[in-house]
């Protein structure tokens, strides 16, 4: 790895999309400005991945070529792996901060559980890294991804120059496909309650064996106007600062109150 100064910030990005994502090339140039980038990211999509680890099989990593200027690697494990491998096989210690990103399409509301790209930056945050995930609610390959570019150097800039966030800071970042004249500004907010209404598609193979596609529609149950989808359906940028305890606190509470369960043998 090349050497850097000690002023110089590592920033550390990944992503689900895979090493060639317009997304992650994106995210790459909208910070890099900031400090010593390094790029670590799947060789292949890895959308839906959640925070899988590989344990069964050999974990590749490679150094490419793809980014003018940038130290980048792929890597043939999930997301969470690529964070795992960088810090300990490339960066040698902890970046100054993971971002993961630009994802294509939403990760607010419940999307934040299934994302490999929310993953891969709470990975980040359980090391004590402050880190955001970035996502453009656009789906196509040739998204613009103006508005997110800017969005993702505000943000990357204004944690890098606060010093007293707590450990594991970790942001859910969500940016509307509009252009930036459009977007009405950035809105800190909880995460929607939501979820999927699914069901599996059953089809035939051409050898008569059944097999399935799992479809489905995403359901917002909260009418709150301080949630993610709120701001994301009314131009604003969401922002849901979010951790892996998932400790629920107020069932907690209730269980101590009305729960005297006692061990019998």
């Amino acid at each position: 790895m090349a050497q850097t100064s000690v002023e110089e910030k590592i920033i550390l990005v990944t992503n689900d999309d895979g090493i060639t994502a317009p997304g992650l090339r994106h995210l790459v140039e909208a910070v890099k400005s900031l400090g010593k980038v390094v790029v670590v990211a799947p060789d292949s999509p890895q959308s839906g991945m959640g925070h899988a680890i590989t344990i069964g099989v050999p974990l590749r990593l490679y150094a490419v070529n793809l980014f003018e200027g940038i130290e980048a690697y792929q890597s043939s494990g999930t997301p969470v792996d690529c964070v795992k491998l960088a810090k300990d096989k490339i960066l040698h210690r902890a970046p100054d901060i993971c971002l993961s990103g630009i994802n294509h399409g939403a990760n607010h509301s419940i999307n934040v559980i299934y994302s490999g790209t929310m993953s891969a930056a709470m990975e980040a945050a359980i090391e004590g890294i402050p880190s955001i995930g970035f996502s453009l609610l656009d789906y196509r390959f040739d998204a613009d991804f103006t508005a997110a570019r800017q969005v993702a150097y505000q943000l990357t800039r204004q944690m890098l120059d606060t010093p007293d966030l707590p450990k594991g800071s970790l942001l859910n970042v969500n940016i509307p496909a509009l252009p930036l004249s459009q977007l009405k500004g950035i809105r800190i907010c909880r995460q929607a309650y939501a979820k999927w209404v699914e069901e599996f598609d059953e089809r035939r193979d051409p050898r008569g064996e059944k097999y399935y596609w799992l479809t489905g529609r995403f359901q917002n149950l909260d009418e709150g106007t301080d949630t993610d989808v709120w701001a994301l359906e009314n131009g604003y940028v969401s922002v849901v600062p979010t951790h892996f305890d998932l400790t629920n606190y107020a069932l907690k509470d209730f269980l101590h109150q009305h729960w005297h369960v006692q061990l019998k043998t």
